[in-house]
């Protein structure tokens, strides 16, 4: 795995993905500075998109951190379905914008452990691009880590945690989320940055 300082770096993180992540093994927030400055790597950062669900209108705070961190934020609204059912998906508009602003990169990195973009990392790979992914590897899917050139472990580092639990932590079961909790749905607060 090639990293200089010279490699143009584009960073798209699934929120989301992260978010479920952490507190589902960890029953922990996520620390998205300590991500970003893992996946920069001391290389040239073009840009960094956050991609983000507002579902109660209290995550202001939580976006304003984020640009902060020089991460930008694409936001969408919770569709609530006549049945009760909640979709708020991603993956198409984070997969078009890696391939749209990969033609200024050499470097695609992907913060996400969702096996869908298995198809994004071939295609930015046959088309020349570095693709990296960081995500915790127990909730990663094996084909995502396997199509990357690079796969960094959040999880074996609790600098990627915020207020972690004890050291057993990494042998708890994972849990599922509730959809239906509004309140956790759209993911961290702005302590979580």
């Amino acid at each position: 795995m090639i990293k200089h300082k010279n490699q143009r770096v584009g960073v798209f993180i699934d929120v989301q993905n992260m978010y479920y992540s952490a507190k589902n093994l960890y029953n922990s927030k996520v620390n998205f500075g300590a991500i970003l400055e893992t996946a920069v790597a001391d290389r040239q950062l073009i840009r960094a998109i956050a991609y983000v669900v507002k579902a109660t209108g209290e995550e202001t705070a939580f976006f304003d951190a984020l640009f902060h961190r020089g991460i930008e934020t694409r936001v969408r609204e919770i569709t609530v379905f006549s049945d009760g059912a909640r979709k708020a998906d991603w993956d198409v508009g984070m997969a078009i914008d890696a391939i749209r602003i990969s033609e200024i990169l050499d470097v695609v990195i992907l913060v996400t452990g969702d096996g869908d973009f298995v198809d994004l990392i071939e295609y930015l790979k046959h088309h020349g691009r570095q693709v990296e992914v960081l995500a915790f590897k127990k909730t990663t899917a094996s084909k995502l880590i396997d199509s990357a050139d690079d796969f960094i472990d959040l999880g074996e580092a609790e600098d990627y945690l915020i207020n972690p639990d004890s050291p057993t932590k990494h042998k708890t079961k994972p849990r599922k989320p509730d959809p239906n909790n509004n309140s956790s749905f759209f993911g961290p607060h702005s302590d979580e940055i």
